[in-house]
């Protein structure tokens, strides 16, 4: 059984097909032309002559359209080509700029040009990126989805004390980095490898290349940074222990010295009243000092927050209600809710909110809180009508106070809640009038 003609010229190529339409386009007039011919009373040979013309200029056009068609295209086909093999010297030239086909040819010159410029770019960064990975003094491994090491730079080389081709293809396993593959994208670790031991901090994040999932591994030594960390906390925290003892620790000896100087003399008639007043400043300076210890042992054991849904209209009307001194004006914000410690933020609100009525108290001034949505923070504000700050580089020491009788770690405990919850905590002067404005800061997600 054939096929219909439609499903023939369907089958035909694309310059078959421009053949075929060229020998249909010149056939009616070529028909006409012949028929007219031998219809005629011409002679034979000028018959047969002029047959063979016309024949011949009528397949001699259709062919002579085919190249006018089919090598543009050959042309395109060849700098496509080249420009996919990565060679965008190749350019196209066409006699008339201003037709289609010169839009096209230009069009296609305009794209090597692109993708040249656009390579030279991509060589120049993957280059900076090679030297930098080379040079920079933190170890990088990438490992493929078999956790197989695909990637390392110098310092890893070092870290791991063996030349790049004999680490390249091993497992995390066989390396002693399995650890770091597993657990959280960002830890700390206290350990030794072959090339250095100490205590390292390890990032872990996923990248493709060539559309094949990577996980790479950075490895920083934070040994030196974190003893230097250390040493600083070790000299405030005995410059400030160093401090409280000898203001505690000077009059008790003083009166201890006096009181056994005076008993060893001849007791006067008053030595009793001496004796009690001697020995109630020695209580009261113990105390104080029992009081600064318990003050450092509850920053030191602060809890891990109990993290659960949280209202914040609730949570902060109700620190606010705390407040009895002064009216608290509480300016509502959007319905928000918040992953939070209730214990723990409450408290900050009313640390801040008792800071605030303090400054107040003085101006005789008011105090207003609220909340609003910062981009994917949540700001809690405290506002208070006070003198200001007159400082704020001690602000957030331990121990350090403007208030009298005051402890002066409110403040410290609160901004190490609101860190511990993701977020931060902030005091300035305000800038809209006098006064002091605290923003708690904390994290939607």
């Amino acid at each position: 059984m054939s096929k219909p003609p439609e499903e023939k010229i369907a089958h035909i190529g694309y310059e078959g097909r421009v053949v075929l339409l060229s020998l249909l386009a010149g056939l009616p007039g070529s028909a006409v032309a012949l028929w007219l011919l031998w219809a005629g009373d011409f002679p034979t040979r000028v018959q047969a002559t002029l047959t063979v013309l016309i024949v011949g200029c009528w397949l001699g056009l259709a062919m002579a359209v085919r190249e006018r068609v089919v090598f543009p295209l050959q042309t395109l086909s060849n700098l496509l080509g080249a420009l996919r093999e990565g060679d965008f010297s190749v350019r196209g030239r066409s006699p008339r700029p201003d037709d289609a086909l010169g839009e096209v040819m230009r069009e296609v010159n305009t794209l090597g040009s692109t993708l040249r410029e656009q390579r030279l770019g991509a060589l120049e960064a993957t280059t900076l990126l090679r030297t930098v990975m080379r040079e920079i003094d933190v170890a990088i491994f990438a490992f493929d989805e078999h956790q197989r090491l695909r990637l390392v730079n110098r310092a890893g080389e070092r870290l791991l004390a063996e030349p790049p081709e004999r680490l390249l293809g091993q497992t995390a396993t066989e390396l002693h980095l399995l650890s770091c593959l597993e657990g959280p994208p960002q830890l700390t670790l206290q350990t030794v490898f072959p090339g250095a031991a100490g205590r390292w901090g390890v990032r872990r994040t996923r990248i493709r290349e060539r559309g094949l999932p990577l996980e790479l591994v950075v490895i920083s030594d934070l040994t030196q940074a974190l003893s230097e960390q250390e040493l600083q906390a070790w000299q405030r925290l005995v410059r400030v222990l160093g401090h409280e003892l000898n203001n505690s620790l000077a009059p008790i000896k003083s009166i201890a010295g006096s009181l056994l100087t005076m008993l060893s003399r001849p007791l006067a008639e008053d030595w009793r009243d001496d004796m009690q007043r001697g020995l109630s400043v020695i209580t009261s300076r113990s105390e104080s000092l029992s009081r600064f210890i318990g003050a450092y042992a509850r920053l030191a054991k602060l809890p891990r927050p109990q993290l659960q849904p949280l209202e914040v209209a609730a949570t902060v009307r109700r620190a606010a209600s705390f407040e009895t001194r002064i009216p608290v004006t509480v300016e509502a914000g959007p319905d928000m809710t918040v992953q939070g410690d209730p214990d723990q933020l409450e408290q900050v609100l009313i640390n801040l909110l008792r800071n605030a009525a303090d400054a107040s108290l003085v101006t005789s001034g008011g105090v207003r809180t609220g909340w609003r949505r910062d981009g994917s923070m949540l700001e809690i504000w405290v506002k208070d009508d006070g003198p200001g700050l007159s400082g704020t580089a001690n602000l957030f020491v331990p121990f350090f106070t403007t208030k009298p009788g005051g402890s002066g770690i409110g403040l410290v405990l609160s901004r190490q809640i609101a860190e511990g919850h993701g977020g931060a905590l902030m005091l300035e002067n305000r800038p809209d009038g006098p006064g002091c404005v605290a923003r708690l800061r904390l994290p939607l997600g």
